[in-house]
């Protein structure tokens, strides 16, 4: 049975990456891509952000249509999980250049990180969000690496990889990080 899921977002880049693991995995899905600048509520909890800005679309601007959108932020283990759900709003201020700053002096275990997507699904105006969780494990690198991706993408190694997701084409990447898992997840409740 084909369906259409709208996906809300303003990065492209982030659009890229979820058509290209729909295409590959659940050809009848169809992701619609609707760019909209929705509230990124400034909350304690990725999901939290994910879950209320999923309402916000359904309530106040009365989206019927199955839609979807996703929040992911940076939890590096030795600041306590800074930037977390603040990643966004924490990479426009400091970018990858303030973060090495944070982390500078830490060392081994102390550069631990997780990335974490929040995919919220919206299927009906009725119904409440369902939330699809995807975690990666990894370190802040030393330096920033890599020529692909997006955002933090160059400072994080993913666990046992070698690499940064800049250092990964999209392909690689989408079968390790945070989105796909999360994106994956939706996928699996879907079919």
């Amino acid at each position: 049975m084909e369906m259409e899921i709208i996906f809300f977002t303003t990065n492209k880049n982030k659009v890229k990456e979820i058509k290209e693991l729909a295409t590959a995995e659940a050809k009848e899905i169809t992701i619609e891509h609707r760019e909209y600048d929705y509230p990124e509520l400034q909350l304690e909890e990725i999901e939290s952000v994910a879950r209320e800005s999923a309402k916000y679309m359904k309530e106040k601007k009365a989206i019927k249509e199955p839609f979807f959108l996703e929040d992911s932020g940076l939890l590096i283990h030795a600041l306590n999980g800074f930037p977390g759900p603040f990643s966004a709003f924490v990479f426009d201020k400091i970018g990858n250049e303030g973060i090495l700053k944070l982390m500078v002096d830490k060392r081994g275990e102390e550069r631990k990180a997780t990335f974490k997507t929040v995919v919220a699904f919206c299927k009906s105006p009725q119904k409440a969000p369902l939330l699809f969780v995807g975690v990666a494990e990894g370190k802040i690198a030393e330096m920033m690496r890599g020529e692909g991706g997006f955002g933090y993408d160059p400072l994080f190694e993913f666990e046992g990889a070698g690499k940064t997701f800049a250092e990964m084409s999209t392909e690689e990447k989408n079968e390790v990080s945070h989105r796909s898992m999360a994106f994956r997840e939706l996928l699996n409740y879907l079919s």
